[in-house]
C-alpha cells in the first residue's frame, strides 16, 4: 500500500474526525458530546482531534455544514417560475427536514442557534449571515417577477417563517400543520411589503482611480458549487463577516453586465469559517430546491478564508469589519474604495 502524503494524512483525519464527531452530536446532543469521545471513536489522539479544529463549536458547525454540502449535492428540487411557487418548493424543501422525534439523526442541528447566541463572537456574524441569505434569495425572486420591486423583505419574513418552524418542531415535534407552513410562503409576495431600495445608499465612499495589474488566484463560488471565474469585467467585494450586507450594494450599482463577486474574509478564521461555510452551503441548496437557474443573483462567492482574493484585490489585512471593493476592466483593477459605502462606490463608478 502507497504510503500517504502528509496533506492526505491530514485530509484523511479530518474525514474521520468529522464521522466521529457527527456520531456523537446526534447521540448525544452538542452540550453532553465529549471531545474524548469523538477522539475514541474516530481512533485518533485528542490532540489530533485539536490539531483539526480549535474547539466543539467549531468541530460542531463543521458537521453541520458538511450535512448541508452534502444536502445541497443531492437531487434539485421542481423549481417554481413565480415567486409564490418558489418559495412554496423552497418550504416543502424545509418542512420535509423538520426534526422528528421518531429519527435522532434528523434532531442533530438542534442546538445551533443556542450555541449562536452564546457568544458574541458566533452571533454578530451570524446575525449578518441571515441577512446574506436573504438578500440572495430575494434577488432570486426579483427575477421570477423583475416587475414587482425590491422582494428582500419577501425572502426575510419566509426565512423568519421556516427558522420558527424548525424551532417549534425541535421543542414539540409533531406541533402545527407543515403543509399550512408551505401555503403562508406561498402568500407572502401578495402581500404587498414596503420594500425600497435607494438610488445611492447614505454612506458612501470616495473612489479612488488606480491602474494596476489584477492577477485573481484560483478561487471556488460556494454559491454555485463550482469554481470561480475571476478574469472578466466586474467588482470584486471583499467583506469581513459584520459587513456582508454590503453586498445588495453592489448587486444594486452593477451595470447589467458586470459579475459580482464577494470574497468573505474574517480575523477569526479558525471558528467562523466553518459556520461561513455552513451558511453559504444553505444557501446553494436552497436555490437548487427553489429556483431555476436563471434566476440565481449574477453573483460569486468566494470564501477567503487564507486572503488570498482580498491579497489579489489589494487587501493586506482583514477583520470581520473589512469593506473593501474594486472594479475590474480588462485585466486591469481601475477603481478602489474602502469603508462604509465602498461596494456602491466601485459598482457605480
Amino acid at each position: 500500500m502507497a504510503r500517504l502524503s502528509r496533506a492526505e494524512a491530514q485530509e484523511r483525519n479530518r474525514a474521520k474526525v468529522l464521522g466521529a464527531a457527527r456520531d456523537e452530536f446526534t447521540e448525544r446532543g452538542f452540550r453532553d458530546a465529549k471531545i474524548d469521545v469523538i477522539a475514541e471513536r474516530a481512533e485518533l489522539t485528542r490532540g489530533a482531534v485539536y490539531s483539526n479544529f480549535p474547539g466543539k463549536r467549531a468541530l460542531y458547525f463543521a458537521v453541520l455544514a458538511e450535512e448541508a454540502e452534502r444536502v445541497a449535492a443531492g437531487p434539485a428540487g421542481d423549481p417554481g417560475l413565480t415567486p409564490g411557487e418558489a418559495l412554496g418548493a423552497l418550504a416543502r424543501a424545509w418542512v420535509a427536514r423538520l426534526p422528528l422525534a421518531t429519527d435522532p439523526g434528523s434532531r442533530l442541528g438542534v442546538d445551533l442557534v443556542p450555541e449562536i447566541l452564546a457568544d458574541e463572537l458566533t452571533h454578530r456574524p451570524y446575525a449578518q449571515l441571515m441577512r446574506f441569505e436573504a438578500i440572495v434569495l430575494g434577488l432570486a425572486l426579483e427575477r421570477l417577477a423583475p416587475a414587482a420591486g425590491r422582494l428582500v423583505r419577501v425572502a426575510e419574513l419566509a426565512l423568519t417563517t421556516l427558522h420558527g418552524a424548525s424551532r417549534l418542531a425541535a421543542a414539540a415535534p409533531g406541533f402545527g400543520e407543515p403543509f399550512n407552513v408551505v401555503r403562508s410562503c406561498e402568500s407572502l409576495p401578495s402581500l404587498g411589503l414596503a420594500d425600497t431600495w435607494p438610488d445611492v445608499p447614505p454612506i458612501v465612499a470616495q473612489p479612488r482611480p488606480v491602474d494596476e495589474p489584477w492577477v485573481p488566484p484560483a478561487a471556488f463560488d460556494s454559491l454555485h458549487g463550482r469554481p470561480a471565474p475571476l478574469t472578466g469585467d466586474g467588482v470584486i467585494a471583499v467583506l469581513g463577516l459584520h459587513r456582508l450586507s454590503a453586498v445588495e450594494e453592489a448587486v444594486r450599482a452593477a451595470p447589467p453586465d458586470a459579475t459580482v463577486t464577494v470574497a468573505v474574509v474574517t480575523g477569526s478564521a479558525p471558528e467562523l469559517a466553518p459556520l461561513t461555510h455552513l451558511v453559504l452551503a444553505e444557501v446553494r441548496g436552497h436555490l437548487r430546491q427553489s429556483f431555476p437557474a436563471p434566476a440565481w443573483p449574477r453573483l460569486q462567492v468566494v470564501r477567503d478564508d487564507a486572503g488570498a482574493l482580498a491579497s489579489a484585490a489589494g487587501v493586506s489585512a482583514v477583520s470581520d469589519a473589512t469593506e473593501t471593493a474594486v472594479r475590474v476592466r480588462t485585466g486591469r483593477v481601475v477603481l478602489r474604495a474602502e469603508g462604509f459605502g465602498a461596494c456602491h462606490a466601485a459598482a457605480a463608478g
